[in-house]
């Protein structure tokens, strides 16, 4: 057993010192520290206080005080300076970087407000967008004034309908509470995704690697196939957590320091602010169960390549399946209670992803993630003893590896042992 050991901290370890590690963890550090420092971010780059500038000439000389009333209702940070200069020098400015645009106010032949806006490029459509919402309102107003509306007839005719949405069954999640969970969800499913992809390909590629270096040779005469197998997925297990260890450490300190910053925005939207206890134990333990089924199965199909070139060949389908979850999960999230996002919750390969977006999502009877899980275990089991048997062959196999029949002879070879 202390050869288990040996082997499982060796790769750790050795894991834990390469610079592909060191510099995946590093970056995603400046990601994380980016995102949560974003506000910070835009404040230091921003010269005008996140003011956008934009010149406007008024052709009538009667919309620029009232169209300026509208834009203040829809978004404070626009910034509306009247201009009485020739419009070739405005467009000068714009292009110089003065301001974000120019808007030239005019009527149209109804004697309603219509515009024509100037910007260095018209890819920023959320600038434009609000400068047009502004106009729409404006023109409403003006038009329903010729009609002679009232301003209480008016609120009457844009108010929106009353449409309250109310759940039958007991417990249901509110839609507040959906829209939290909706994002919450969504989040973790992007963690669970990246990481089982690249722990799992990491295992593969440790195999692949030592049996290309004939290391594989020497274990083999000191250790058993199974236990390296399973001291190599525990190794890379260990560098996993380290790695999230870290991430939601500085993660979580740099979250508190830029609390108040944050109010309001991405992290309430995404439900970070009430976070349910069992959503974040659900989530660990799909996580596990998870990485403990793509790295057993990603192991023994790295115990069948020879080359390292080989490698994402043969795990390019177990890629896939991740990604199929994945995306079927992402359509989950809109209509978790259909029979198809249901029945396919309870396949294993896409249970860790399927069965926690609807634990976050629903409220579901226990019984229902509890099968989750312990159909997992028994695929896990089950996939441990085949896999095993596999890896046991398949890192005395050398050559080129060619297609999926190398099993067949991995087995061959493990039964002749």
């Amino acid at each position: 057993m202390n050869n288990f050991w040996i082997i499982m901290f060796h790769t750790f370890f050795t894991k834990l010192k390469t610079k592909s590690f060191l510099v995946t963890t590093i970056l995603t550090l400046l990601i994380v520290l980016g995102l949560t420092n974003m506000n910070n971010i835009i404040n230091f780059f921003d010269n005008d206080g996140g003011k956008e500038k934009v010149a406007v000439i008024d052709e009538t000389g009667q919309l620029f005080e009232d169209y300026q009333q509208q834009m203040k209702a829809i978004n404070e940070d626009i910034k509306l300076s009247k201009i009485n200069t020739t419009k070739d020098k405005v467009i000068e400015d714009v292009k110089n970087g003065k301001y974000k645009g120019l808007l030239i106010l005019s009527f149209d032949e109804n004697k309603l407000p219509s515009a024509i806006y100037h910007a260095k490029s018209i890819a920023d459509t959320s600038l434009s967008g609000d400068l047009e919402n502004g106009l729409k309102q404006l023109k409403t107003m003006m038009a329903a004034s010729q009609m002679n509306l009232s301003p209480e007839q008016l609120n009457k005719l844009y108010e929106p309908p009353s449409f309250k949405k109310t759940a039958l069954e007991e417990n249901a999640k509110t839609e507040e509470e959906l829209t939290q969970a909706r994002g919450l969800v969504y989040v973790l499913l992007f963690v669970i995704y990246i990481a089982v992809i690249m722990y799992a390909n990491m295992i593969a590629m440790e195999v692949a690697t030592e049996k290309s270096s004939r290391v594989m040779e020497i274990l083999i005469s000191s250790v058993s196939p199974i236990k390296q197998m399973f001291a190599k997925i525990l190794g890379v297990a260990l560098v996993s957590l380290t790695q999230l260890s870290v991430l939601l450490v500085v993660g979580y300190f740099s979250i508190k320091q830029n609390l108040k910053s944050m109010e309001g925005g991405f992290f309430e939207f995404f439900g970070f602010g009430d976070i349910q206890p069992a959503t974040i134990f659900y989530a660990v333990i799909f996580f596990i169960l998870g990485y403990f089924l793509y790295a057993t199965l990603a192991a023994f199909l790295g115990s069948l390549v020879s080359r390292i070139e080989d490698i994402q060949q043969f795990i390019t389908p177990m890629t896939m399946i991740v990604v199929a979850g994945f995306m079927i999960a992402m359509f989950g999230l809109s209509q978790p209670e259909t029979p198809f996002i249901t029945a396919t919750s309870y396949i294993p390969f896409f249970t860790p992803m399927l069965m926690f977006m609807r634990v976050g999502m629903l409220n579901l009877p226990v019984w229902e993630p509890m099968l989750g899980i312990a159909i997992l275990f028994i695929t896990i089991i089950l996939l441990a003893i085949f896999g095993a048997r596999v890896y046991k062959g398949g890192v005395l196999m050398y050559g080129k590896s060619n297609s999926y029949k190398d099993i067949k002879k991995a087995l061959q070879l493990s039964k002749n042992d």
